[in-house]
């Protein structure tokens, strides 16, 4: 008899960051698993569950979508999905029916515990409410690293014993076709720093922007790409300020992959990370990163990047200089950056779902299973 589950596709009506880009790939990656005949997949009925008029999540062969219901958001999630679940659920965007047990739900971090200043008051208080009941009540907590799994712990989210961790991958950038629009064109070069934040404190852009004149004077220049959703994230995005400052809003994947190809490096200053992916995408597409030497980017990048503390803008323009100047460490890191890269795999972290379902639903595993 086929084991029934379902995945919580609320995520595909939802803007892509990084969040929604784990839940994409993970739900591709165990779809390809199926399709492959894993050992731990053989005997799964496996229907993608999505809200009326979601966009079509494209390349699925084996995994059924199943639109339903008319509401959107969480009133969707709570009220119209429960019903729709016949067996075990997998919800992959830090939220999830509190009415489903049989559920593994992924908490990617607790950073509107660790910085609420960087959250509207609603989306914290929803969150300081429902997560740890989604700790307590679901089966299984996924996180992405164990910094955050102990950070879950601390924040008495969730358990030690309930959690596993099922970090991010790094192969959708294989698909990535670098092809530069006029404005990421204009910025890139080998004298440019690419920053991919939102304003939000915690991920600490303040502190590159502020380096603004220090940058100018050693002929450096600063790009900035992302989006910023003001309903979750609090603040106002700075206006530009300085002649070598660009402010480049949402870019494609296409424009990205060109703009981090023909730039200096990436900084990632952020003061709170579950993860860190667009150091990791970085490292893929061969470009150094200087990240913060804090939260969960040591554990995620290794010796493969260079560090420097948060508030340090001395230590930050130091990175940026031995990379500019020292063609041999750039070269190392470069090396250092696609090996590490490729200990990161969606195949594999879909594999740690497919075990995951497969012990609530007590079914037998062995560690080779798992395969690649």
């Amino acid at each position: 008899m086929a084991r029934k589950w379902c995945i919580n596709g609320r995520f595909l009506g939802q803007p892509v960051t990084g969040v929604q880009r784990y839940a994409r790939e993970v739900v591709q990656a165990l779809d390809q698993h199926l399709a492959d005949a894993h050992p731990l997949g053989r005997d799964l009925d496996v229907e993608l569950v999505v809200p009326h008029g979601s966009p079509p999540l494209p390349g699925l062969r084996m995994i059924r979508t199943r639109s339903v219901g008319v509401l959107s958001g969480q009133a969707w999630e709570q009220a119209v999905l429960p019903p729709q679940v016949p067996g075990g659920l997998v919800s992959l965007c830090n939220t999830g029916p509190l009415t489903v047990r049989r559920q593994i739900v992924c908490i990617h971090d607790a950073n509107t515990r660790l910085y609420p200043a960087s959250y509207s008051l609603a989306f914290r208080a929803l969150y300081r409410v429902l997560l740890p009941a989604l700790g307590r009540l679901a089966a299984r907590v996924a996180t992405v690293s164990h910094y955050s799994a102990d950070q879950l712990v601390r924040h008495r989210i969730a358990s030690k014993d309930k959690i596993f961790v099922a970090p991010d991958g790094h192969e959708h950038v294989r698909k990535w076709k670098p092809m530069h629009s006029p404005a990421t064109q204009r910025v890139a070069g080998p004298d440019t720093v690419v920053v991919i934040a939102s304003p939000a404190p915690h991920k600490n852009v303040a502190l590159i922007l502020g380096m603004a004149p220090q940058l100018e004077a050693a002929g450096l220049k600063v790009a900035v790409a992302g989006i910023h959703d003001s309903r979750v994230l609090r603040g106002h995005q700075p206006e530009q300020t300085a002649a070598n400052v660009a402010w480049l809003g949402h870019v494609s994947d296409a424009d990205l992959a060109a703009l981090l190809r023909d730039s200096l490096c990436l900084a990632f200053p952020s003061l709170a990370e579950g993860f860190g992916l667009p150091a990791l995408e970085a490292m893929a597409l061969r470009c150094p990163v200087v990240v913060s030497d804090r939260a969960s980017l040591p554990e995620i990048c290794a010796d493969a990047a260079l560090y420097a503390p948060p508030f340090d803008a001395d230590a930050w323009l130091a990175c940026f200089l031995r990379l500019r100047d020292d063609a041999e460490l750039r070269e190392e890191l470069l090396a250092r950056g696609q090996r590490r890269a490729t200990l990161y795999s969606w195949r594999r972290t879909a594999a740690l779902y497919l075990e995951a379902m497969a012990q609530i639903d007590a079914v037998p595993t062995a560690a080779d299973a798992l395969g690649p």
